[in-house]
């Protein structure tokens, strides 16, 4: 089962991936959609009400944009960062691909 497909993407029924992207820096008002960029970073936190997401920066046509993944659950949460920090500077296109048929 590829990781675009999981059923555990998601938050409260609401598939996650791939996550709604927002420019930073000086494209704040870009919104591009979609498997797109190449993943630059990941890092793993849980918001005021003990939600567990993670935050996720990519670069895409040279510039910079960053996507929030929710998750229910948060030890899947914490095996999606594993997984997308092993696949750092590559595409996000690839890693929704990735196989995570082991998860299931």
């Amino acid at each position: 089962m590829k990781l675009r497909d999981h059923p555990l993407m998601s938050y409260r029924g609401v598939r996650n991936w791939p996550p709604v992207w927002v420019g930073i820096a000086g494209e704040k008002r870009r919104r591009p959609s979609g498997e797109i960029g190449i993943l630059r970073e990941v890092r793993y936190g849980r918001d005021p009400l003990g939600r567990s997401r993670l935050h996720l920066l990519i670069t895409h046509k040279q510039s910079p944009y960053l996507g929030t993944l929710l998750f229910d659950d948060r030890a899947f949460c914490l095996q999606i960062y594993q997984v997308l920090t092993n696949n750092c500077r590559k595409s996000i296109h690839q890693i929704g691909a990735i196989d995570l048929s082991y998860t299931v």
